[in-house]
């Protein structure tokens, strides 16, 4: 059985939401983070050694990390749904979104969130700071012009890997100029999958805004 080691407030819930999205069979292992530090708990070592989530187990197979979890789930299990052939220029842009996700899009979005905790000594950090996430959150917004989902009409795994990075843009509210981004992020969030998955994964504090 397939089985996702969901962690609460993390970049699990889009594992869930993308099964939700395939109507695979799985089953939720939760975690709740320490209340204190927000750091996950010990036993997810147990699982990988990184005691990160998202973690899949699939049988005998072992999973870390958003994309290849992705990637993995939809080669498995999408039936030729949410995915992209490769060996197309759309196959190897909708490859390049799963990877830019994580590999280029998060980076000022987690290094704001760490600065804001310094406080006065993280000031002379911020302007770098706001100037990648607009580079970034631009290039998004961009890509979204005149199209509902990043590779166009129809929903793909790639908008479900960047999910994360408009959820956490928006809580640092950088919405008011990315009005693509925001009208996205409305669309998905207002999916029946993506609404399934809440409701299975538990609070998360980066859905809906309320």
């Amino acid at each position: 059985m397939l089985v996702v080691h969901h962690l609460n407030d993390s970049r699990s819930q889009r594992i869930l939401w993308l099964l939700e999205e395939l109507g695979a069979p799985y089953e939720i292992k939760p975690y709740q983070r320490d209340a204190a530090t927000r750091l996950a708990p010990p036993e997810l070592k147990a699982v990988h050694p990184l005691g990160k989530s998202p973690v899949i187990t699939d049988g005998d197979i072992t999973i870390a990390e958003s994309g290849a979890i992705v990637d993995y789930l939809v080669r498995k299990y999408g039936k030729g749904g949410m995915g992209v052939a490769l060996g197309t220029p759309e196959g190897e842009k909708y490859n390049e979104w799963l990877h830019y996700a994580e590999g280029s899009a998060m980076l000022p979005l987690m290094l704001n969130m760490y600065v804001m905790r310094l406080g006065e000594a993280g000031a002379p950090l911020h302007p770098r700071i706001q100037s990648e996430m607009a580079n970034h959150l631009s290039y998004v917004e961009g890509s979204l012009e005149g199209r509902d989902w990043l590779m166009g009409s129809a929903l793909t795994a790639a908008d479900i890997q960047m999910s994360f990075v408009g959820e956490v843009a928006r809580a640092f509210g950088q919405m008011a100029t990315y009005p693509n981004i925001k009208a996205w992020l409305e669309r998905f969030q207002a999916r029946p999958a993506y609404r399934a998955a809440l409701e299975k994964g538990g609070a998360y504090n980066l859905g809906p805004a309320k």
